[in-house]
């Protein structure tokens, strides 16, 4: 089996759920690690909680800023099909893609990172920082460097497939971005 080529880039043409959910998780991990840096390291515990609500998220498909952005009105990319009972927004969970398992990492790694601030570094908000700038820079570009290396190590995305053309961006109006060569 060969490796995927080229490089891989969310659509960046419209602001749907998932992008604008990055963009909002990305701020607060900066404001979080910068109030934790200045004012009190207890301000860490709202990475922590943006770290917890991305794991749940991988896992149950359930997200509370999905749902406040349904409610504004942004279409969504990598909604569930299946109805259900208050109108909610669920992200698929019924594989294992490229952009759930960014998820899960970032949930676990910005967890992870926030914890070891309080307990080990104050030096470890260094990490969290990024992980804010990296989530800011992929919402605003498309281009994610967890994103690229899960998709070189085979992982399928969903925003934007290898063959060019959206699974269920198209049915939310967003378009697809470049991808490199095919398998």
């Amino acid at each position: 089996m060969s490796r995927p080529k080229g490089v891989y880039v969310v659509p960046t043409n419209r602001w749907y759920i998932e992008r604008t959910v990055w963009l909002i998780a990305g701020l607060t991990l900066l404001t979080g690690t910068l109030l934790a840096t200045l004012v009190h390291p207890l301000w860490i515990l709202l990475v922590t909680a943006t770290g917890l609500v991305s794991i749940n998220v991988a896992f149950t498909g359930f997200c509370p800023v999905g749902n406040v952005l349904k409610r504004l009105g942004f279409p969504a990319a990598l909604a569930s099909k299946e109805p259900n009972r208050w109108n909610l927004y669920v992200m698929q969970t019924d594989s294992w893609y490229l952009e759930r398992r960014i998820y899960v990492t970032v949930g676990v790694n910005i967890t992870l990172g926030s914890v070891l601030f309080l307990l080990h570094s104050p030096w470890w908000g260094a990490f969290t920082g990024f992980v804010g700038v990296a989530m800011v820079w992929f919402a605003s570009t498309g281009y994610c460097i967890l994103a690229n290396i899960l998709y070189w190590i085979g992982a399928e995305p969903r925003l934007n497939p290898r063959n060019g053309a959206p699974v269920q961006a198209a049915d939310a109006g967003v378009g697809s971005a470049t991808v490199g060569a095919a398998r």
